[in-house]
């Protein structure tokens, strides 16, 4: 459970599962970063709720280890306070959203359910009860059909509202939007985003894009020169955020245009290299900017 020690992370399983206990909820830590239904035997059950981890564990590496015990107990009263898991609220049409998830924090029988919109991101149908997000991974228990699930989730996606901050990072524009646990998946209707936040529709030369946790979006639309000092701030910043903070979606920086979705990052190596080829090398072409300089 990323930051945390295999010690610390053996701690805060221990807790959450004390925590749960004492909700009356049969759950064990699955050593996967989750805690998982069990049965009468102990044994994992397919029906039940599922609690990950991995959210938490950030969330209590910033704190005193004095201080992880009533984190973890503020954190399962929130998920927990009407006795069980949030309910699936009566009115899909207007609470079901769509929720990009780091397919790395999902246990791998829940995460090979989901479509991928990104290598390593996945998108899973979610609602938001005002105390916590619950994902469902089956798609089934919702009534309807993964179809229908998709076009409310879009729709409602659709509806919400950014905070929107533009930020001059020496010579370029980086606009940083945020709002709701739900706008790094603003992503996946990201023409809305481009039309109502930032005030632009079809930029010809496309967008750099980063959505590394679950409330930011990170935009840079490609305009002039000013794309290489963004090519070298945005990696930075989306995987610092990616690695420290809650709600963990990508390290990664994406070129857009014409909804279509280009990785240019990769960090295979240990370090962060930009990838300028595709469509992303014509659009750096024709701001007279050599693929080979960046």
């Amino acid at each position: 459970m990323t930051p945390l020690t295999v010690t610390q992370a053996d701690r805060l399983a221990r807790l959450a599962e004390d925590a749960v206990a004492k909700r009356g909820l049969p759950m064990r830590y699955d050593g996967e970063g989750a805690l998982v239904p069990v049965g009468p035997d102990g044994v994992p059950v397919q029906d039940g709720m599922f609690a990950g981890l991995m959210n938490l564990a950030r969330t209590v590496a910033e704190l005193p280890r004095q201080q992880w015990r009533s984190a973890v107990v503020a954190h399962f009263d929130q998920l927990t306070s009407s006795g069980g898991p949030p309910p699936i609220p009566d009115d899909l049409e207007s609470e079901l959203y769509l929720r990009l998830v780091c397919a790395s924090t999902i246990q791998p029988s829940w995460a090979e359910r989901m479509p991928e919109f990104a290598p390593g991101v996945l998108t899973v149908p979610a609602t938001y009860t005002g105390r916590a997000v619950a994902m469902h991974f089956d798609v089934d228990n919702l009534g309807v059909t993964s179809e229908e699930a998709t076009r409310m989730g879009l729709a409602n996606l659709r509806r919400l509202r950014d905070e929107v901050e533009h930020v001059q990072c020496d010579d370029a524009e980086i606009t940083t939007l945020s709002g709701s646990m739900f706008t790094a998946s603003r992503a996946l209707v990201f023409d809305t985003v481009l039309r109502e936040s930032l005030r632009v529709e079809n930029p010809p030369f496309g967008c750099l894009v980063a959505m590394p946790v679950r409330d930011s979006l990170l935009v840079h639309v490609l305009r002039d020169h000013t794309v290489a000092t963004a090519l070298d701030i945005l990696p930075t910043v989306a995987i610092t955020m990616f690695s420290s903070r809650p709600g963990p979606v990508s390290p990664h920086m994406y070129y857009v245009a014409d909804h279509e979705w280009q990785q240019v990052t990769d960090h295979s190596t240990g370090k962060i290299r930009v990838q300028a080829d595709g469509r992303f090398s014509d659009a750096l072409q024709k701001l007279g900017i050599r693929s080979g300089s960046i």
